[in-house]
């Protein structure tokens, strides 16, 4: 950045660095409300109709899941966010929980809410699927299945696909030509028995045949209820799309963040400015990697998180001697 500066000024004239202190105490004036606001301006999927990978048919196709982020072992940091049990005692660090919708084409991660690691995956959800919007199919995993979860997400507007525990109990009320069948959910045990407020899915079973280490059936749910839209086979098939959120987190947690291992902010409010730091820097690559994309005219995931990141790096002296004001030509 400063080599930008200087040559925007004069190569021979110095400039000052700033030391650690310094970033750190601007960065603690600038405090974490600014960037949390600035996230939620702008962190949004970016697929348009022409993005390889990002559609089913007519929907937008996005994933639901969630993970953790090792934070600075500090004092404040135990207390606001507290330390995950370990088999001996607790963790070495203390932890921040996010959960995040991921955008299956482009890998950008939006909707995202994080809290401290008592708070449970499902809590954040709920706050997360009402970034959900009509003509999306969101899938998850079984883990975030529960009939209140269920129905928040439907009254979004968007569809659902979502994996249940093989040993669920679903009345095969009607079966489809297709080889699922309609069904009902409930919210409690007594509704179950006298068949009252429940929802209507439908369920797909199905197995995975020669794959080594499948498990012996896998169960599906949707709101897509008409097989002629979306038969059985292909959405058992576009499920597993769900390991695009996988590669997101990996390369948030694994490849930008580089060699650390733990978010380096000392306090709180910088944790939760830092971690809306992260998602936004993110979000930028995969900007830039999505338009490289479509001007290629290829899927974005034919391109290289790591190899964008080292392009960037490289380039980032340039940029900082454009003004955001007066953007400039560069030589």
């Amino acid at each position: 950045m400063l080599a930008g500066v200087q040559w925007l000024l004069d190569p021979s004239i110095s400039v000052k660095v700033a030391g650690k202190s310094g970033i750190s105490q601007a960065r603690s004036r600038l405090g974490a409300e600014p960037m949390r606001r600035l996230h939620e301006q702008i962190v949004r999927p970016i697929a348009t109709r022409a993005t390889r990978g990002a559609w089913f048919k007519h929907w937008h196709l996005v994933s639901l899941d969630g993970s953790t982020l090792d934070v600075a072992d500090e004092p404040a940091n135990v207390a606001a966010f507290g330390r995950p049990a370990a088999s001996r005692g607790d963790s070495a660090f203390p932890q921040i929980r996010f959960v995040s919708l991921v955008e299956n084409g482009t890998h950008v991660l939006f909707a995202s809410q994080m809290a401290d690691d008592a708070t449970g995956e499902i809590s954040l959800a709920k706050q997360v699927l009402a970034k959900l919007r009509p003509g999306m199919l969101c899938l998850a995993d079984r883990y975030f299945f529960g009939f209140e979860l269920w129905t928040l997400a439907q009254a979004s507007g968007a569809d659902l696909l979502w994996r249940l525990r093989k040993n669920m109990r679903l009345t095969r009320e009607e079966p489809l030509a297709d080889g699922s069948y309609l069904s009902h959910i409930y919210p409690s045990e007594p509704d179950w028995r006298h068949k009252t407020n429940g929802v209507k899915v439908r369920v797909i079973d199905y197995r995975l045949d020669e794959v080594a280490g499948a498990e012996p059936i896998y169960r599906l749910i949707t709101t897509i209820l008409d097989p002629q839209q979306a038969p059985a086979d292909h959405l058992a098939a576009l499920y597993h799309e769900r390991w695009e959120i996988e590669t997101a987190l990996d390369e948030l947690k694994t490849h930008l963040r580089g060699a650390r291992i733990i978010l380096r902010s000392r306090t709180p409010d910088l944790v939760r400015q830092e971690f809306h730091g992260l998602i936004m820097a993110h979000f930028a690559i995969r900007g830039l990697m999505h338009e490289a994309a479509l001007k290629a005219d290829e899927d974005p995931d034919r391109l290289s998180f790591i190899h964008a990141v080292r392009i960037i790096r490289r380039k980032l002296p340039r940029f900082s001697a454009i003004s955001p004001s007066a953007p400039a030509r560069l030589p």
